[in-house]
């Protein structure tokens, strides 16, 4: 029961950061290291509460490096490509925390919603703009960070892949 208990606040506290994370992108164009380290060990913690019943060590240790080295890699060639940050390494960091809670499969799960989740918050930001000044909606040119959308779709893979959990505490 305690182990329960411990495993339900660590979800809590971890959709909690990643609102504060989000909050924190939108604001600044930052994601303090703080926060993805407090993300990264509630996600340790979690596991551990739960006796490594949703992703096993393997998982978290392969999820963590392939959830930070995808995000480098694309990083490294969007960097390379635009020659400006493209991708902060905030973003990569919270990608590799993410990992550690998801495991591989849902990792990626959580990328291709937070591609999305990105895609239209830089539609309606782009209309939005557009409206505001009274002009045609320009996507060429648009700054959205990368943090909220990443957000989104780690808290949609988290729903799917710790489902069981909320229906059953295990």
């Amino acid at each position: 029961m305690l182990l329960n208990l411990i495993a339900l606040i660590c979800l809590l506290g971890a959709v909690g950061l990643l609102g504060a994370l989000s909050a924190c992108d939108l604001k600044t164009r930052l994601l303090p290291n703080k926060m993805v380290a407090g993300f990264a060990g509630l996600g340790i913690l979690f596991h551990a509460a739960t006796k490594a019943h949703f992703v096993n060590i393997e998982g978290v240790v392969i999820g963590a490096a392939l959830g930070f080295l995808t995000l480098y890699v694309i990083r490294a060639a969007a960097n390379h490509y635009y020659e400006q940050d493209a991708l902060g390494l905030g973003d990569v960091k919270l990608m590799g925390a993410a990992g550690l809670w998801l495991g591989p499969e849902a990792l990626m799960l959580a990328m291709a919603f937070g591609a999305f989740a990105a895609m239209i918050h830089g539609l309606v930001d782009g209309f939005v703009t557009a409206r505001r000044n009274g002009t045609r909606p320009d996507f060429s040119n648009l700054h959205v960070p990368a943090g909220p959308g990443f957000a989104v779709g780690i808290i949609l893979a988290g729903v799917y892949k710790f489902w069981s959990f909320r229906l059953t505490g295990t």
